[in-house]
């Protein structure tokens, strides 16, 4: 068998439609989050709307005007999609911890045990979006970590994103001494973007 070249055109469709449609997206009236299957959803979406672009608005700007053509380096390549996958998993984590946090604190809601149920169903269906089953893996065992030791009446107001805001950060392909340059400013791009998404909820939940 030959040797595969990754490129730019490996990275899903949907990758480049969250990243290049957010701001129209924000334009479409929004639903009321309802019920278990809408916070589902807006987990999932929101989760992969702010890692990726974070991380592609990152290497946009480190990278300039040759962006594209890192994506034919094959290992420029490889370093991307771990890197996607893994803040991915991070802030699915975190969503899913503010969420019900904040559901419980001011919906009075206690069926938390239905937190882990969602993490796990998105980790799962993203098997055929092929997530790496090894990052799948960790993810569920940290998600179980965090579960043992988290506050939820105090979760969603302690700097609830400050998990995937690192780890960006950590897994962003970016040379070491230039990370260290942009950490102040990579994190708090990752904050920012979330909130926007705490903002959104507040508005759309109706539980």
């Amino acid at each position: 068998m030959g040797k595969y070249k990754l490129s730019w055109k490996d990275l899903s469709w949907n990758d480049f439609k969250i990243y290049l449609f957010a701001l129209f997206k924000a334009f479409i009236p929004k639903k009321r989050l309802r019920n278990l299957d809408d916070i589902e959803d807006f987990i999932q979406s929101k989760s992969a709307w702010v890692s990726q672009v974070t991380l592609y608005g990152y290497l946009k700007t480190r990278i300039g005007t040759r962006y594209v053509l890192h994506f034919e380096n094959d290992e420029f390549m490889k370093s991307v999609n771990l890197a996607k996958w893994n803040i991915y998993a991070e802030a699915l984590q975190d969503l899913t911890f503010y969420i019900f946090s904040y559901l419980k604190v001011n919906f009075d809601y206690q069926n938390i045990d239905k937190a882990k149920e969602i993490f796990e169903k998105i980790l799962d269906d993203e098997t055929t979006n092929n997530m790496p089953l090894n990052i799948i893996k960790d993810a569920k065992n940290n998600f179980n970590q965090r579960l043992h030791d988290i506050d939820w009446d105090n979760y969603c107001n302690d700097l609830p994103f400050n998990p995937s805001a690192l780890s960006l950060y950590k897994w962003a392909p970016i040379a070491e001494e230039l990370k260290k340059l942009d950490r102040k400013i990579v994190l708090n791009s990752v904050i920012l973007k979330w909130d926007v998404i705490k903002k959104e909820f507040k508005e759309r939940i109706q539980f």
